[in-house]
């Protein structure tokens, strides 16, 4: 079983650092908040998960380009979420968004995008 509780203090205090050190847009931020969605969402506090998902596809909308797969990534993770949440029409569409992203910017028999299709 994981130490979540560890994972979490380290996780936040990374972004702590990362925030005084660097720009508010920067893609290491968004990196950390998405670290700490995922202790969250193994810890089931999804609405935290999903918080810190959302705030880490803000910051990749913003500082990189649309069709980078860590843009990819976070709409997957936020789809995981919705999934666990029982929401999944909004799981389908965060899951949608990702596949579209990934198809973009993967070779077309690229052994991940079986896993996006799978989520679907």
């Amino acid at each position: 079983m994981g130490e979540y509780s560890k994972a979490l203090s380290s996780y936040k205090r990374s972004l702590e650092i990362f925030k005084i050190a660097l720009p508010p847009n920067h893609p290491d931020l968004a990196s950390s908040y998405n670290n700490i969605g995922k202790v969250y969402s193994h810890m089931g506090d999804y609405w935290k998960a999903l918080s810190s998902y959302e705030r880490s596809l803000e910051i990749r909308k913003i500082a990189l380009p649309p069709n980078h797969p860590d843009l990819a990534t976070s709409y997957n993770n936020i789809g995981v979420v919705y999934d666990k949440m029982g929401e999944y029409s909004k799981a389908l569409s965060s899951y949608e968004r990702s596949l579209e992203i990934f198809k973009i910017a993967l070779p077309p028999n690229h052994p991940d995008l079986a896993t996006y299709y799978n989520n679907i």
